[in-house]
């Protein structure tokens, strides 16, 4: 689901709760979302986990998600970015990473700040999460 569906709106924000099997995301796996190149936002981009029962932030959690104003994300030669969610960095990279807790379920928020028409003409799609361990 998503917030208010407005070209002038300083924020959009697009929530995940289930991959793309459609399971409920559990704090036990390790995601993989892939950011197509050029994200949609004026701004900046954020992608950040909340525990699901609470829908606030996973508690004592070492960093809660992941942004564009993160000089040490890394990209792809395409432009893409794969990030990672899960409870272990399982070979991945640290600045791509995001953590959680193995107990429980999850959801995502991606936010765009200052989101931009290809977002709403629907020329840029953001992938569902998938489950990789």
């Amino acid at each position: 689901f998503s917030s208010a569906k407005r070209i002038d709106t300083d924020q959009f924000c697009l929530w995940a709760m289930k991959d793309s099997s459609r399971r409920f995301l559990d704090g036990r796996g390790t995601y993989r979302l892939t950011l197509p190149p050029r994200v949609p936002a004026r701004h900046y981009w954020s992608v950040v986990v909340y525990d699901h029962a609470s829908h606030a932030f996973i508690r004592n959690l070492v960093k809660p998600g992941q942004s564009s104003l993160n000089p040490g994300i890394q990209k792809k030669a395409d432009g893409s970015i794969d990030l990672y969610i899960g409870p272990d960095l399982s070979g991945g990279n640290d600045s791509n990473w995001i953590p959680t807790t193995p107990g429980g379920r999850f959801e995502v928020c991606f936010r765009f700040y200052g989101p931009g028409q290809p977002l709403f003409d629907t020329t840029w799609n953001l992938p569902d999460l998938e489950r990789i361990g």
